[in-house]
């Protein structure tokens, strides 16, 4: 069965993927086969090279898999929404008089757990979604569908450095808060009421070890029964309102 082909975020083929970069379509992801040379080809790699767009080099089988088409080696995926740059976003955040709530995601892969992450985010008033280029769920109509809508309302930063971006973050104020297990914080005794950035882990490794070293407070979710962790999607909930509790007291 053909995988995907449906999906309106997909592009395959020399022309068309050299016409939407050029076009400054939103890239998401490419593949591209391995061993595959001709010119054009060459002439498609230079551009994405130029325009430095995530690419990926795979085997053919793995294109073949993807589609049935004639791919000519090469498949692409056209995000569905606009990214942001959050250096942008930060002062003008502060220029509004808003109390910054910032949420990074390291290398959440699944792409449910990505739309109902930003469903949440979205409710419970987060002014931008971080998440790193590399090692993340792709946005597509999954993503799109499991937000319910949330995606088109909230400002999504796709960035190639997340430690960069985090320090980039702590200079400009805000108090990064890793949600680990890793700690005896419990995340109600957390102050976020200040300018916050909040950091989720990946479904099975938690939050990269490297990225600890740049936090300034650590906060878990108290577990009463056997399982030992909660869904990403959940724990992000059980933490974003927590943050609404506090800056929402009356």
């Amino acid at each position: 069965m053909e995988n995907n082909t449906r999906d309106t975020n997909m592009i395959y083929g020399i022309h068309p993927v050299i016409e939407a970069i050029e076009a400054g379509k939103e890239i998401e992801k490419i593949l591209v086969g391995k061993d595959v040379r001709n010119p054009q080809f060459m002439d498609l790699l230079k551009l994405i090279r130029q325009n430095n767009l995530p690419c990926q080099y795979v085997p053919l089988e793995k294109l073949n898999r993807v589609t049935r088409k004639n791919h000519q080696g090469i498949i692409a995926y056209i995000a569905p929404v606009t990214f942001h740059n959050i250096e942008t976003i930060i002062p003008s955040l502060y220029e509004e008089g808003k109390n910054p709530l910032i949420l990074i995601l390291d290398k959440v892969t699944d792409v449910r757990n990505m739309g109902a992450i930003l469903r949440t985010a979205e409710c419970a008033g987060v002014d931008a979604v971080i998440y790193p280029e590399k090692g993340s769920a792709m946005l597509n109509s999954e993503t799109v569908k499991s937000s319910a809508g949330a995606i088109e309302h909230i400002p999504i930063c796709k960035v190639k450095n997340l430690i960069q971006t985090i320090k980039f973050l702590a200079n400009s104020g805000l108090n990064i808060v890793a949600c680990t297990e890793k700690t005896d914080t419990d995340f109600t005794e957390v102050d976020f009421t200040k300018p916050t950035a909040i950091i989720m882990g990946s479904e099975g490794e938690g939050i990269s070890l490297e990225i600890f070293r740049y936090t300034h407070n650590e906060a878990a979710i108290p577990l009463y029964g056997k399982i030992e962790s909660l869904n990403v999607s959940c724990a992000t909930a059980v933490i974003l309102y927590e943050v609404v509790k506090q800056r929402h007291k009356k």
